[in-house]
């Protein structure tokens, strides 16, 4: 890894970086000094800003726009977003599984340095935040948070880069290296045991110091750390714990009704988002931006010639009476039948593909501005029904679905599925309800399930006639990055079929 970053971008600088060594390992220009920012508090604060910042910058490419980028990434090597086309090429090679299973790619090099880069940043703040002028409330507040980003950050390169946590196994198998300084040599592989270990005893530390309290909803409260605490918790098998931290976690939090449903997803202040990123206008990136991409109406190139669908075959599983079946539209390329909210954004001469998405509105055509969702208060409800269904209560877990799924379907009375009906219906609800957020890779994933785009409306020439991946592949494990190997003679890459 050669050093970590250990700089920290304030609120606001949205700096807009060349290539991955200066995001690494150089000091901007316009960075504060180490002393100067962990003085007090409130300079603790604006550095802390500064990782919320950076999770929506421009990095080597406008298709990586932070976490947004690796959102996409995420969503594109599952089955349930159907790229209609190429149009100008951005993630298709992602989709089509060629980019992430070699070790030379922009994009693998990128997700790896930038959650080491929020681990970094975060490490800065654990180790200099108790010497900070300010009061205890303060300092518990800001050090939460940086655990829980620290947490959250290691959490994702172990989903990514290492083998699936197996719920009856020692997981004794390579993780990711775990970096708890905030400078560091490259260090080897921890198992991926000892990864979730650190993980968990970072989200316990931040629980502890960190109440319902922040400032907005991109800030980390006690609600986020235990959503995220939830996901590890359902990732790692421990199914009666994780039904008890995400129902822990969203209280306080109301689902969205319809009109909200229906808003463009682009708006932190609806009353159901746990956490999310707030983007304002001044701040735009253009075409390094989560809407830029899987928006309906922002006039790029890619949004013009390759609208996001959803998978024909999820699609067909949407009751007619559910709200959410109206954020896609089956008939979007007949003007006869199609939703008239597809031309109230005119779109013009965008391609208008059947099953395209209307989930995600930008700002407007010309903008690609819009708040990003991270977790939701219907996610929790849905590891809840599904940690509980998996440990044997079907009661419990249809009680757990009907509370969502009632939300969104006025018609909809709660099941009398139990064992694996039961959780197959509420994996199906998952799977409408976080569409496009970026969980369907990490779901396929720590469930062992194949890919399988068979028997729908993916295009063979946009993901290069990739419909079926095993499960349990060394392709469902990113390769490390070329310069990682370089830099850091412990480390070990993942196999390859090549």
């Amino acid at each position: 890894m050669k050093k970590l970053i250990h700089k920290i971008f304030l609120l606001g600088l949205m700096v807009n970086i060349g290539c991955a060594s200066d995001y690494l390992d150089t000091t901007p220009t316009d960075a504060v000094s180490e002393e100067s920012a962990f003085a007090t508090t409130g300079n603790a604060m604006a550095a802390l800003n500064g990782i919320h910042r950076a999770m929506a910058l421009r990095y080597d490419s406008q298709g990586q726009p932070g976490e947004h980028g690796v959102m996409i990434m995420r969503e594109v090597l599952g089955e349930d977003l159907v790229m209609t086309s190429q149009a100008n090429g951005w993630f298709v090679s992602m989709a089509s599984w060629q980019r992430h299973i070699s070790e030379t790619p922009s994009d693998v090099e990128f997700v790896w340095k930038f959650y080491y880069k929020i681990i970094g940043n975060a490490n800065m703040l654990i180790d200099k935040i108790d010497a900070a002028e300010g009061t205890q409330e303060e300092r518990d507040e800001i050090k939460g948070q940086a655990l829980a980003y620290r947490a959250w950050g290691h959490f994702n390169l172990v989903q990514i880069f290492a083998e699936r946590y197996a719920y009856n196994g020692n997981n004794d198998q390579m993780g990711v290296p775990i970096v708890l300084e905030p400078i560091t040599e490259g260090g080897p592989r921890n198992s991926v045991e000892e990864v979730y270990a650190q993980i968990n005893q970072d989200l316990d530390d931040a629980i502890a110091l960190l109440d319902e309290s922040r400032n907005n909803a991109s800030h980390l409260n006690i609600n986020v750390a235990r959503g995220i605490k939830a996901r590890v918790l359902l990732t790692q098998g421990r199914f009666a714990e994780a039904a008890t931290v995400a129902n822990a976690a969203r209280d306080g939090f109301d689902l969205m009704g319809e009109s909200d449903l229906l808003a463009g997803f682009n708006d932190y202040t609806n009353p159901e988002w746990m956490w999310g990123f707030h983007q304002i206008e001044i701040q735009q990136t253009y075409f390094a931006s989560f809407f830029a991409y899987m928006s309906v109406n922002f006039s790029s190139t890619n949004i013009r010639g390759n609208p996001k669908a959803i998978f024909q075959p999820l699609y067909d599983q949407i009751s007619e009476t559910d709200y959410r079946k109206r954020l896609w539209d089956a008939n979007a390329s007949d003007p006869e039948l199609r939703d008239p909210f597809i031309d109230e954004v005119t779109l013009g001469s965008f391609s208008k593909e059947d099953y395209m998405n209307r989930k995600f509105v930008a700002q407007a055509n010309g903008s690609s501005v819009g708040d990003v969702p991270y977790m939701r208060a219907a996610e929790m409800i849905l590891i809840e029904a599904e940690a509980l269904a998996r440990s044997g209560d079907d009661a419990g877990a249809a009680a757990a679905l009907f509370e969502l799924a009632s939300a969104r379907d006025p018609e909809y009375t709660q099941s009398t599925n139990t064992g694996q009906a039961l959780i197959d219906e509420i994996m199906i609800q998952r799977r409408v309800e976080l569409w496009g957020e970026g969980f369907r890779f990490y779901d396929l994933k720590r469930l062992n399930l194949p890919l399988d785009r068979r028997g729908g409306n993916h295009v063979a020439n946009v993901i290069n006639s990739k419909f079926f991946e095993e499960a349990g592949t060394v392709n469902w494990q990113w390769q490390i990055p070329i310069d990682e190997l370089n830099a850091n003679d412990n480390i070990i890459q993942n196999p390859t079929t090549e």
